[in-house]
């Protein structure tokens, strides 16, 4: 049955009296949250509704409420129970939202007068229309109207769509009467959660201590009190629809931090990955919050230094290609059981610290973290080094015109000199991104074929000395 049938069906919704329910009836709260600013609410309270119509006032629901999403189901008492309309009312009592509601309407006006003898101050009550509420207010009284006065306004009662909290109005029908429990589930906007991960890289730097923890963040406009926490890790596809109506909140404070030892159970959800926390926990209005995520010790962990060159250098005559070209720091670490770890990463951002010879821990790097699943490479590239550095030139440039079916080939000779200034030796990665058809014609070390279009050197160069890479490549296109 459609709505409008209901309401025609049934006109005492309209005029059913509206029973209230607020977190004090609370029985049961789960959030879960997702990765998008995105989360699903179900709020059980136990309500006692009379028999028949009714309008039950939902109240301290997400501001950011979805109300199309927004799902009632009596828990206790199902037979005969049914919902025929939800109202979510986002207007919040404020003086001025209060003012704004009697544009148009008759309030009264207060003044305080000192006495015509001297005595003390007497009051003085005028009725007055409210014109306006644009830039300023505007009162009609008997014989002026006035746009700056002294005094308080009186309203005789708050209107019925002006809330002191979010609220979500739902006229239903219950076929009993006595204490239900009703489960409300909807989605809101305005909760978060991100995965941030802290390493501590050992002395050695062959191995690191891993933990993880999600923060979360509620915006949303309501708390979540006591409740049963868990977290979606993964890309879920939301169709596009029109921007929301986001509440305004300019006195939102600057979340504090909280923090919580217990780290999460983590297991499969369609394509994706759900975290649940083993405990209650209450997400409080502009709170940021942190809980333990993982914890994994001595994870192996390997550098790499890498040189990343440049496909234009192999289609015309350049020469010095630099006074220094930077070399990049990576480490790299396995996903797996065998490493000491082997769960479902949420994506984050992963921060590296070592130790200096005092022992105090120092900031060495950070770097974003996908998703990444059981057994895959962890690959972070941390900065550029300090003490390794190389310089790159073209030695020779030739070219061959065309070649059969290729319409340009090109031949091109270079020369990188590595020099390390580390009292240990190191080894420097030289991806070359090579275009078209291509072929190493002399080298002076040995190269990999990384993909279709790259070619891989490795350098070994001593501690506190310099290697010399040295290549001839032909490309054709």
């Amino acid at each position: 049955m459609r709505p409008t049938l209901l309401l025609a069906a049934f006109p005492s919704l309209l005029l059913a009296q509206e029973t209230a329910t607020t977190l004090k009836d609370q029985k049961a709260l789960a959030v879960t949250i997702y990765n998008d600013n995105l989360a699903l609410v179900k709020d059980t309270r136990e309500v006692r509704l009379p028999k028949g119509t009714a309008r039950l006032a939902f109240q301290e629901v997400s501001a950011q409420i979805r109300p199309e999403t927004a799902s009632l189901r009596n828990l206790t008492a199902p037979r005969d129970f049914w919902v025929a309309e939800q109202n979510f009312d986002f207007d919040l009592l404020t003086p001025q939202k209060l003012l704004e509601k009697y544009v148009g309407e008759q309030v009264t006006v207060v003044r305080s007068l000192p006495g015509a003898d001297g005595s003390g101050a007497k009051e003085v009550r005028e009725d007055a229309t409210v014109l306006a509420t644009n830039a300023g207010t505007v009162l009609q009284f008997a014989d002026r109207i006035e746009t700056s006065f002294p005094g308080r306004i009186i309203f005789p009662k708050v209107p019925g769509n002006l809330r002191a909290r979010p609220t979500l109005v739902i006229s239903l029908h219950s076929g009993v009467e006595k204490a239900q429990q009703l489960e409300l589930s909807y989605l809101t906007g305005g909760l978060s959660w991100r995965a941030d991960y802290v390493a501590n890289l050992a002395p050695d730097e062959k191995t690191l201590d891993l933990s993880g923890w999600v923060t979360l963040t509620n915006q949303s406009g309501a708390a979540y009190p006591n409740a049963t926490l868990q977290l979606v890790a993964g890309d879920v596809n939301r169709a596009r629809q029109r921007p929301e109506r986001i509440m305004e909140r300019s006195d939102m404070a600057r979340p504090m931090l909280a923090a919580a030892a217990p780290k999460m159970a983590e297991e499969s959800l369609f394509e994706y990955h759900l975290y649940t926390l083993d405990r209650p926990t209450t997400l409080a209005v502009n709170q940021t919050k942190q809980v333990a995520l993982l914890t994994a010790s001595s994870v192996p962990v390997r550098k790499d230094y890498l040189l990343q060159g440049q496909n234009y250098y192999y289609s015309g005559s350049y020469g010095d290609l630099g006074e220094k070209q930077k070399v990049g720091v990576f480490l790299e670490f396995d996903n797996k059981e065998s490493s000491r770890l082997g769960m479902p990463l949420p994506k984050g951002i992963l921060r590296v610290y070592k130790r200096d010879s005092e022992g105090r821990a120092q900031f060495v790097g950070e770097d974003s973290l996908d998703h990444t699943p059981k057994n895959e490479l962890v690959r972070l590239k941390l900065g550029d080094a300090f003490d390794v550095t190389a310089r790159r030139k073209q030695t020779d440039y030739k070219s061959l015109g065309r070649q059969g079916k290729f319409g340009s080939v090109h031949e091109s000779a270079f020369q990188v000199e590595l020099k390390n200034a580390k009292k240990e030796a190191v080894t420097v990665s030289l991806l070359e991104p090579l275009p078209g058809d291509w072929e190493v014609l002399q080298e002076s070390h040995p190269h990999t074929k990384e993909a279709a279009g790259t070619a891989k050197f490795r350098v070994t160069v001593p501690a506190e000395g310099s290697a010399t890479l040295t290549y001839r490549v032909r490309v054709r296109w």
